[in-house]
C-alpha cells in the first residue's frame, strides 16, 4: 500500500485559543470546505470535539459523487493539537494531524495528513491524475477561506510536501 502525504502550514493573526475554538468545531467544516463538494454533516455532532467522537459526513469529492465519511477524532490536547481518522469513506487510510502553534504576530496552523487510496496497483496513477490535484485544490481552497476570515499575509504559508 502506498501512503501518501500532505504537509501544510497556514500563519494566521489571531490568537491560538481563536483557532482552537474555530477548528475544533464540527460545524466550521463546510465554511473551510469548497462549495463543489456539498460538505455535510449528517451525524449529530457537539459544539467542540473530544477524544473518541465520532461524525459522519456527506459529500462529493469528485465527479459529484456522493460519498458517506466517517471519521474518528483520536487525539486531542487543547490547545495544540488534535488528529482525525477515517473509519470509512473514500481512503483506504486517512491520517490528519492538526497542530497549532504561538507564533509571533498570531498562530501557525499545521496540517499533517497521510493517505492511502483502494485502486490497488492503480492507486499511484489515480493519485497522480486524480486524488493528489483534487486534495491540492481542497488546502488550496482552505487557505484562502480561512485568510478571508481571519486575515494575514497568503505569502506567509507554505506547502512543505
Amino acid at each position: 500500500m502506498k501512503v501518501y502525504k500532505l504537509h501544510y502550514v497556514t500563519r494566521l493573526p489571531i490568537r491560538i485559543t481563536e483557532a482552537w475554538e474555530f477548528f475544533s468545531s464540527p460545524g466550521n467544516l463546510p465554511l473551510i470546505t469548497p462549495p463543489s463538494m456539498r460538505f455535510e454533516v449528517i451525524s449529530e455532532v457537539p459544539p467542540k470535539i473530544y477524544g473518541g467522537m465520532v461524525a459522519l459526513y456527506r459529500l462529493r469529492p469528485m465527479f459529484g459523487i456522493p460519498v458517506q465519511w466517517m471519521t474518528v477524532i483520536t487525539n486531542v490536547d487543547e490547545p495544540r493539537l488534535f488528529v482525525d481518522e477515517q473509519r470509512f469513506g473514500p481512503y483506504k487510510l486517512w491520517h490528519h494531524e492538526h497542530f497549532f502553534r504561538e507564533v509571533q504576530g498570531g498562530v501557525e496552523v499545521e496540517d499533517l495528513v497521510y493517505y492511502a487510496l483502494h485502486f490497488g496497483v492503480l492507486s499511484r496513477l489515480v493519485n497522480r491524475l486524480l486524488v493528489s490535484k483534487e486534495l491540492a485544490r481542497v488546502f488550496e481552497f482552505r487557505r484562502k477561506a480561512l485568510h478571508d476570515r481571519f486575515g494575514g499575509d497568503l505569502r506567509a504559508d507554505k506547502r512543505l510536501t
